[in-house]
C-alpha cells in the first residue's frame, strides 16, 4: 500500500494504549468504564499530536488502522512508564479521570512499531 503522495509502500505504524488492569481486578470498575478510558487516552493522543507527519499517515489508513492495547498492573506502574517516556521524547498522553485525579490509562501517538516497541515489551497484551 503506497503513502498517498509518498510514492513508496507505507510504513506499519501502530498506537500503542496501555491500561491499568487493576482497575478491573482489584478495583471492580466496569468493563466499558475501562474501555472508555482507553477511548479517552487514544482520542487525546491523536489531538494533541494532530500536525504530526506519523500521525497524519496514520489517519490517511483509516480502513486499516493498527492499535495495540497493552495492560500496566497498577497505577505505580502507569506513572513509571509515563515518566520513562517522556525522558525518552517519546509523545503520548496519560489519562487522568477527573474529579478522582487518578492515572487510569495512557496513549502514544502512532509510531513505528520499532520505534517504541523497547519501551513497552514488558507489558502484556490487555486481557
Amino acid at each position: 500500500m503506497a503513502v498517498p503522495g509518498g510514492g513508496g509502500p507505507s510504513r506499519r505504524l501502530v498506537q500503542y494504549v496501555v491500561v491499568r488492569s487493576d482497575l478491573v481486578s482489584a478495583l471492580s470498575w466496569p468493563l466499558g468504564a475501562v474501555i472508555t478510558q482507553a477511548c479517552h487516552a487514544a482520542t487525546a493522543a491523536v489531538h494533541l499530536h494532530y500536525s504530526d507527519p506519523d500521525t497524519q499517515e496514520y489517519l490517511a489508513q483509516l480502513d486499516s488502522m493498527h492499535k495495540v492495547v497493552l495492560q500496566a498492573p497498577d497505577e505505580a506502574c502507569l506513572s513509571s512508564l509515563s515518566a520513562t517516556l517522556s525522558e525518552n521524547g517519546i509523545a503520548h498522553k496519560l489519562w487522568m479521570e477527573q474529579p478522582e485525579n487518578i492515572a487510569t490509562c495512557l496513549a502514544l501517538k502512532p509510531y513505528p512499531k520499532e520505534t517504541v516497541q523497547p519501551f513497552l515489551k514488558k507489558l502484556k497484551l490487555f486481557k
